[in-house]
C-alpha cells in the first residue's frame, strides 16, 4: 500500500470536489413510494462510508428518530423518509441517537405527527443542503491551512526530509479533528442546554 502525502493544495482539491458531490436535491429523492430493501439500497449507494441495515432503519422507527412508513403499505417509505435518513446519516458521526431525536423534536414535536411540524421536512433538507454547501464554500475561501505555517511548524521540529511529509499530513489531518471536535461539543452543548 502506497502512502499518499498530502499538501495544502491537495486537500483544498478534496475539499472542493467534495463540495461539488453535495447532497442530493430534495427534489432528486426519488418520488415514488419504496420498501424497506430500496431505502437500504439507495442509503448505502449515497452514503458510501455507512451501511444500514433493516435493522438500524427499524431501530430508528421503534425509537421514534424517524417517522413510521405508511400503515398496511409495503412500498411505505416515501421521500419524507429518505430526507429523515439523509439528515440523519450526516448528524449520526456528531450525535447520539437521543441527541438526534431531541434536535429533530425542535422543528417536528412528535416524529409521528405532520399535523405539529413547524417546518416541513423538505424545507428542512433544503436549508441543511444551503448550510452544508456554504460550508464549503467556506471551508475553501478560509483556507486554515497555510503552507508557510505548516512549513514554520516543520522547521521548529527538525524532521529529517523524510519525515517531513508524514508530519504535515499529520498536522493538517490533527486540525480537522480538532476543527470537528469543537464543533461537536458544541452542539451537544446547545441541544442538551435547550432541553434543560
Amino acid at each position: 500500500m502506497s502512502e499518499k502525502n498530502f499538501n495544502t493544495s491537495e486537500i483544498m482539491e478534496l475539499a472542493k470536489e467534495m463540495s461539488q458531490n453535495n447532497m442530493v436535491a430534495y427534489e432528486e429523492l426519488p418520488k415514488y413510494d419504496l420498501f424497506l430493501s430500496q431505502v437500504i439500497d439507495y442509503l448505502n449507494d449515497k452514503f458510501s462510508e455507512e451501511k444500514y441495515t433493516n435493522n438500524i432503519v427499524q431501530n430508528y422507527i421503534k425509537s421514534e428518530v424517524i417517522s413510521k412508513p405508511e400503515d398496511g403499505k409495503k412500498r411505505g417509505y416515501t421521500k419524507l423518509h429518505l430526507a429523515q435518513l439523509a439528515l440523519l446519516s450526516y448528524m449520526r458521526p456528531v450525535l447520539t441517537t437521543e441527541e438526534i431525536k431531541k434536535v429533530f423534536r425542535l422543528a417536528f414535536n412528535e416524529i409521528n405527527d405532520r399535523s405539529d411540524d413547524i417546518i416541513s421536512w423538505e424545507k428542512a433538507y433544503k436549508i441543511f443542503s444551503d448550510i452544508q454547501k456554504d460550508s464549503f464554500d467556506g471551508f475553501l475561501s478560509n483556507n486554515l491551512f497555510d503552507d508557510k505555517k505548516l512549513d514554520h511548524i516543520t522547521e521548529e521540529l527538525n524532521l529529517a526530509n523524510e519525515d517531513e511529509e508524514r508530519i504535515r499530513t499529520f498536522i493538517v489531518v490533527m486540525s480537522l479533528v480538532a476543527q470537528a471536535s469543537v464543533i461537536k461539543k458544541l452542539v451537544q452543548k446547545i441541544v442538551r442546554e435547550y432541553h434543560e
